[in-house]
């Protein structure tokens, strides 16, 4: 087929040549004639150029002609129905398709690795069940039973459009979930990343520098107006050197900053309920939480001020094996991250690459203040790769840090100095790290700009009930009448047929309660998945569902 192809090219190249010279003896050389032109082949000359070939499946016909060129087109769909008209083997062997199908496949059979693939990624690459190995979607993947999931929902010091201050979420195959640090918007992501804010309950914060817990204000307003009104926040926290720089006292002034605003929301059902866990922050090693299966430690950091803590969670899987995530918070490399961090599966700590004097320029900090700052605050890149050489994780991520092209390359080759292992940047915000005992990935989170927010989640299974405190106050309680009374007359500004039934006072005398059963069917698939997915993961821990 191929020749016959080259064979017509040649011929009618020759011809054209042949053709071209002939006219070119009768006219001046910058006098072309119409006679100059290459005659197109007559669909008729075809075959003579192309002979038939009973074996030419491609479906090769000619289409066109045009001053001096031709065109094919080929029909490459082999036609199915003909060749098994043929004698002769139609279907190709086992063999043959295991060598294409599972050519460059490192373990083809499932059973054994016939070598190994990448200096860093033993044990590194995506598990079955992700929807896509490059992304993460918004309520696209359900945590599995043996799962941890950590997604980084903010990730710079320093707030800006594309990073907000820091805070990590975790989430455990059992069904319960973990903030640690919340820093100013943040909580945008948390609504982003699909989560309604009433299932977020429990916050532990690794000190109280704003860009650690700045988010908290709005979590804890907008959480129990949208549906947190049966169970309080939980804020953990260390102490300070004395009372008033404790973790108590930061949240008691931000319930005195917050009082107008929390007894206006009390004109609506609203969960006014936050709950203070302070521990020692000199208790190293202390456990402040530990309930089905999962324990969290913390311990000391050098942050130039006494009152600065590092956290790590370890869970135990179904299968009796654990998982382990440290975040470290702010501060100097420390020995005590050495002891308390050993061996964890995901360590996470802050970092700052040591390039003072660029980054005074970009970020406009002068170079001693900058300084001044890395030497007696926090973790350079150099002392973070050191650090994850003598912990050995199998995933080592740095985060609170700016994520610029300028920087990048500088920070992977500081921490490399030390780490040669998996590591990746816990930045910028969205990025998300899959854990199971055998497997670890790590991708990037798709967080939309403008997403819609999860409705409130609740327990709406049959034998539930619903129930919708009544709000403290009526409007008449905390507003003069006379201020109501100037509002404009909606039948001013309604067209007709427009104006709504209006909701002026609240329609209840008391709590609304009912049985899930007489809830309906849309609200319950909308307001109870989360109540739902937490109800099959606890029981395939054993835990009870109630």
């Amino acid at each position: 087929m191929k020749k016959s192809l080259v064979l017509a090219f040649i011929l009618a190249s020759l011809t054209a040549c042949d053709q071209g010279k002939k006219e070119a003896l009768k006219e001046e050389p910058s006098k072309k004639t119409e006679s100059s032109k290459i005659a197109p082949p007559s669909e008729a000359d075809i075959p003579a150029f192309l002979k038939e070939n009973p074996n030419d499946l491609s479906g090769l016909r000619h289409t066109h002609s045009h001053k001096g060129y031709q065109q094919f087109d080929f029909n490459t769909v082999v036609d199915i129905d003909k060749l098994k008209k043929t004698k002769g083997k139609l279907y190709s062997s086992k063999e043959d398709v295991m060598k294409v199908l599972m050519g460059g496949v490192k373990n083809p059979t499932g059973d054994k690795e016939l070598w190994k693939e990448g200096l860093m990624f033993e044990g590194v690459e995506p598990m079955p069940w992700l929807e896509s190995a490059a992304n993460w979607f918004p309520r696209t993947e359900k945590v599995q039973p043996n799962e941890m999931r950590i997604t980084f929902m903010g990730t710079s010091p320093v707030i800006r459009p594309g990073q907000m201050n820091t805070s990590i979420y975790v989430e455990l195959g059992n069904g319960d979930n973990f903030i640690f640090d919340i820093g100013e918007g943040s909580i945008a992501n948390y609504a982003a990343a699909g989560l309604a804010l009433n299932e977020l309950t429990k916050v532990f914060i690794t000190h109280l520098h704003v860009d650690h817990f700045g988010s908290l204000p709005y979590l804890y307003e907008f959480g129990g107006w949208a549906g947190r009104w049966h169970e309080p926040l939980t804020v953990y926290g260390p102490s300070g050197a004395s009372e008033e720089y404790g973790t108590r006292w930061m949240v008691d002034g931000m319930l005195k900053m917050l009082n107008w605003h929390t007894d206006a929301f009390d004109v609506f059902p609203s969960g006014n309920a936050i709950r203070v866990v302070e521990f020692d922050f000199k208790d190293d090693g202390g456990v402040i939480y530990e309930k089905d299966g999962a324990k969290v430690i913390h311990w000391r950091r050098s942050h130039a001020k006494d009152g600065a803590s590092g956290y790590r969670l370890d869970w135990k899987t179904p299968d009796g094996k654990s998982l382990c995530f440290v975040w470290t918070g702010d501060g100097r490399p420390s020995m005590l991250d050495l002891k308390y961090a050993k061996g964890c599966d995901v360590y996470v700590t802050e970092i700052q690459t040591e390039v003072i004097g660029l980054s005074s320029i970009v970020q406009g900090v002068p170079p001693f203040l900058g300084r001044y700052t890395v030497d007696t605050h926090h973790t350079p890149g150099y002392a973070a790769g050191w650090l994850a050489n003598q912990i050995k994780p199998r995933m080592f991520l740095t985060t609170h840090m700016p994520f610029d092209p300028y920087i990048n390359e500088e920070t992977v080759a500081q921490v490399r100095e030390h780490w040669k292992g998996p590591y990746h940047f816990g930045a910028p915000d969205g990025i998300v790290v899959n854990v199971t005992p055998d497997q670890i990935w790590v991708r990037e989170g798709i967080l939309p700009d403008y997403p819609n927010n999860r409705a409130p989640q609740f327990d709406m299974r049959d034998g539930k009930d619903f129930v919708v405190p009544h709000p403290r106050h009526a409007r008449k309680d905390i507003q003069q009448q006379e201020i109501r009374d100037l509002e404009v007359d909606p039948d001013n500004y309604y067209p007709k047929d427009y104006k709504p039934e209006l909701l002026t006072e609240w329609p209840t005398k008391g709590d609304l309660v009912m049985p899930a059963e007489q809830i309906p069917e849309s609200m319950k698939k909308g307001m109870g998945e989360a109540a739902r997915d937490r109800a099959k993961a606890r029981e395939a821990h054993g835990l009870d569902t109630n």
